[in-house]
């Protein structure tokens, strides 16, 4: 990272400006450049975000080299657009901390929003529910049902092995690798069921887009888990009609969906006997999760 002189650096908060500015300059937005420098710095040094805030007005730290020697190399990746969650090697979600690499998708804020339709679709935590959760990546929707309802049994499908491994050291880490398992596998074969609720965030972005997508996750995401096809819905064509069949009379699937994706799943559910029962959007009112049911019968 390029040096600054020293009495710009001598605070915390400037050595902060200087690392918000490179990265500004390799295309960050400002706000998100000052977040990452945040969330990099505090990686390196160990603190708290209180710990952080109570010392920006403090000189820098004194370690060896300096700021620089110690967050620089961060910085460095990070301005050459490496997602922070891949330098740090870990992404919050659910409140739970997920171990994330290059061989899994970075977990999103919006796709806690199937958690929290999970929950209240299964509203007895007490009872030993039975779900499944399609394309797991990192582990962390299955991780995170597992920790709100103690007594379910959580089956876990993907086709990479890499990202089966990454999914479960994460169960591992949040003590639930009892109640979820793992299979190397195609949506849901070899996986029979019958389940309370499926849900699944797939692949959905269509071929044509994947080329527009931020050098973040074009260049440091797997394209398995981002390539839907040509309008993106080539997953959820073959899924569908896949989890109605093993899902019970009355049981429930909630899938994360692309933006202007809805008309098109509702098309698709008809066709597989699943009711849509709710689209709901996320915190920008996009129309991210589908909530869908299959009919009361056997």
């Amino acid at each position: 990272m390029t040096r600054t002189s020293a009495p710009h650096m001598a605070t915390l908060q400037g050595w902060v400006s200087a690392a918000c500015q490179r990265l500004r300059a390799a295309g960050i937005d400002g706000r998100d450049a000052s977040f990452d420098v945040e969330i990099l710095a505090r990686h390196a040094l160990g603190w708290t975000r209180a710990q952080w805030l109570s010392r920006l007005r403090d000189q820098a730290p004194d370690t060896a080299g300096g700021m620089d020697a110690l967050v620089g190399p961060l910085i460095d990746r990070r301005s050459r657009r490496e997602p922070v969650a891949l330098i740090t090697g870990v992404r919050e979600f659910w409140g739970l901390d997920m171990v994330v690499t290059p061989d899994v998708l970075i977990p999103r804020p919006e796709t806690e929003l199937l958690v929290e339709i999970a929950l209240a679709r299964l509203a007895d935590p007490r009872r030993p529910w039975v779900i499944a959760d399609v394309g797991t990546g990192s582990g962390c929707l299955a991780v995170a049902l597992a920790t709100e309802m103690v007594h379910a049994r959580v089956v876990a499908t993907d086709i990479s092995p890499e990202a089966l491994a990454v999914a479960l050291g994460n169960a591992a880490r949040h003590g639930v690798s009892d109640r979820v398992a793992f299979h190397e596998t195609r949506f849901l074969d070899g996986a029979p069921g019958p389940y309370d609720l499926v849900v699944s965030n797939p692949p959905y972005i269509p071929d044509t887009d994947l080329a527009a997508l931020a050098p973040e996750v074009a260049r440091h995401e797997p394209r398995s888990a981002l390539s839907g096809g040509r309008d993106g819905l080539d997953p959820a064509r073959t899924l569908l009609p896949v989890a109605s069949a093993r899902l019970r009379g009355g049981a429930w699937f909630v899938m994360e969906i692309g933006v202007g994706q809805s008309q098109s799943v509702r098309d698709i559910a008809g066709g597989a006997a699943l009711e849509v029962v709710e689209i709901r959007p996320d915190l920008q009112g996009i129309p991210r999760a589908v909530v869908m049911r299959r009919g009361a019968g056997p």
